[in-house]
């Protein structure tokens, strides 16, 4: 006799409580393989990882368009049985309209969470604007609020990782998404 598979609704519900609980492991898969064979090992949650998915499609990171990385979330949110969190960078805009109808469109595809960052694709001066990121995290909890989807979201800062190592700007960027709805 099959059993019957869990629901979008029933993994959205299982990832907050993941979260409730405590700490977890994530493992990030690249395409539907890995991401059964993650499963298998009774990983609780799995993550995307726009690095590996672009690498397994011989494209270098941050090459592939909002309509390929979204068909990516529905095909490992298809094919697995636990919660999905899609690191779905900036959002793929930069204005927080583009942003709100972005993370709409991730939604739809089945994932459990979403993370948005505040890298803006420039090594130069690599961050939003602190009132721009604000108002881009806002944007998508509004987005994820008025869909009713229970998906979990988190936002991100990037200076670390982009040659901006300032803790108190991290700090001060961090508070403001919490306070924003991250």
């Amino acid at each position: 006799m099959a059993t019957s598979r869990p629901s979008t609704a029933d993994k959205r519900r299982t990832f907050h409580e993941l979260h409730e609980s405590g700490c977890f492991v994530i493992p990030n898969p690249w395409n539907v393989g890995s991401a059964l064979y993650l499963q298998g090992l009774d990983f609780k949650a799995l993550a995307t990882t726009s690095s590996g998915h672009a690498h397994s499609q011989g494209r270098a990171d941050g090459d592939q368009s909002i309509d390929e990385v979204l068909a990516h979330y529905r095909e490992l949110a298809d094919a697995t049985d636990i919660p999905l969190n899609a690191d779905f960078e900036n959002g793929y805009a930069h204005d927080p309209e583009g942003v709100a109808a972005n993370v709409n469109r991730c939604i739809e595809t089945g994932v459990a969470g979403l993370s948005i960052e505040d890298f803006n694709g420039s090594e130069d001066d690599p961050l939003y604007p602190f009132d721009l990121a604000r108002k881009r995290v806002k944007a998508a909890r509004e987005a994820i609020d008025k869909s009713g989807s229970n998906v979990v979201f988190t936002a991100r800062t990037e200076g670390f990782i982009h040659k901006r190592p300032d803790i108190d700007e991290t700090i001060r960027r961090l508070t403001a998404f919490a306070d924003a709805g991250a």
